[in-house]
């Protein structure tokens, strides 16, 4: 097939990634060519130039409008916008058989670019106002929506997601992130560092389970990185950067428990599936798709409770490192999802085709 795939232009699509949705998105790009797709990346031009790049923009907006991200800043919102409007009617007049849009923005939700390109859309973040009634609005045979796990599917659609929606799981590579029978004796926490993503607690909860901590990951809040990390580095606690997957792999690997501390309603957990395809147990909060994700392989406590987090770390770490390992084996491999967009690309693509007779006279 001949894709394009969308992407959000808040950070580049290149590694090390800002965050969960870049690295979405880069594997998404390489697995489709791996599998002898023809992809374009519809992405910032300063994405890896390994892939073929059609530059939504000219550099990310993190870089053109530093620190204005869900500030509701006209001026950004005007230049995405415009920018997004461009790439989708160059789509438009591509030849693509699928878009895979991932890029929240309401522009390719239109009725009149679905029904021109056959559309998936993968949601990445919870409902918020500025989408859901597009979102809402723009099911039908040509575009299908997915949502990365079932806590994040009805926290969209609370009574129920109409047909056209469902559930597509995050995938990795476990063999790029290779199993270590034994780890260290300490903790470790991935993420960016944001308020969101709590590594404050996970230092807390260290600190009072007596366990040395090394935080890796973007600093995306320099406010929250001076005023809530900084101050408690040092006495076991330590920064380990932010680092490309390979190394980031061996650094989980040498640790003996993942602690995942969301403080907001976390679609996924790629960071905690990546340690446990390591074989590291998580400690952690019950929010989000956490349970979902985590399974057999960890123990959960309620959310923001960094005293029972801290009392959660020894059963987690009492859970055979092979039991987390098997759980992305089993549900989170990258060979799954990849299989899983592809059958999405077939329906819409058939629909388009063929539509049915309620279709054709809806059009």
């Amino acid at each position: 097939m001949r894709i394009a795939l969308l992407a959000h232009l808040r950070h580049p699509i290149a590694p090390p990634f800002a965050g969960g949705l870049e690295a979405y998105c880069w594997h998404l790009a390489e697995g489709l060519t791996a599998r002898g797709h023809e992809v374009v990346l519809f992405a910032s031009g300063d994405s890896d130039p390994r892939f073929t790049l059609d530059a939504v923009s000219p550099v990310h907006h993190e870089k053109s409008f530093p620190g204005l991200e869900h500030r509701g800043d006209a001026g950004l919102r005007a230049h995405v916008d415009a920018a997004y409007s461009a790439a989708l009617d160059r789509i438009a007049a591509g030849g693509f058989d699928v878009l895979h849009n991932n890029s929240l923005s309401r522009l390719p939700l239109e009725r009149r670019r679905t029904r021109a390109v056959p559309t998936v859309t993968s949601l990445h973040a919870p409902p918020y106002d500025a989408l859901r009634w597009f979102v809402h609005d723009s099911p039908g045979p040509t575009h299908r929506i997915t949502a990365t796990s079932a806590a994040h599917l009805a926290a969209w659609w609370p009574d129920g997601a109409p047909p056209e929606a469902d559930v597509l799981h995050n995938g990795i590579d476990p063999d790029a992130w290779p199993f270590a029978g034994t780890g260290d004796g300490s903790a470790v926490w991935s993420g960016r560092l944001t308020a969101v993503k709590g590594a404050h607690l996970a230092i807390a909860a260290a600190r009072r389970a007596g366990l040395p901590l090394t935080l890796f990951g973007p600093v995306e809040e320099p406010d929250y990185w001076e005023d809530r990390i900084v101050p408690f580095l040092g006495g076991g606690i330590r920064y380990g950067g932010h680092l490309p997957g390979p190394a980031l792999a061996a650094e989980l690997a040498r640790a003996s428990v993942f602690l995942l501390t969301p403080c907001w309603d976390e679609p996924f957990g790629l960071s905690a599936i990546e340690a446990m395809a390591c074989g590291l147990p998580v400690a952690g909060f019950a929010r989000g798709a956490a349970e979902e994700v985590v399974g057999e392989a960890g123990r959960l406590v309620p959310p923001e409770d960094e005293g029972a987090l801290a009392a959660a770390i020894p059963a987690a770490l009492a859970i055979p490192r092979t039991i987390p390992r098997e759980r992305v084996r089993r549900l989170f491999t990258r060979a799954r999802w990849l299989d899983g967009c592809e059958a999405l690309y077939a329906e819409v693509r058939a629909a388009a085709l063929h539509p049915s007779p309620i279709a054709r006279a809806s059009a």
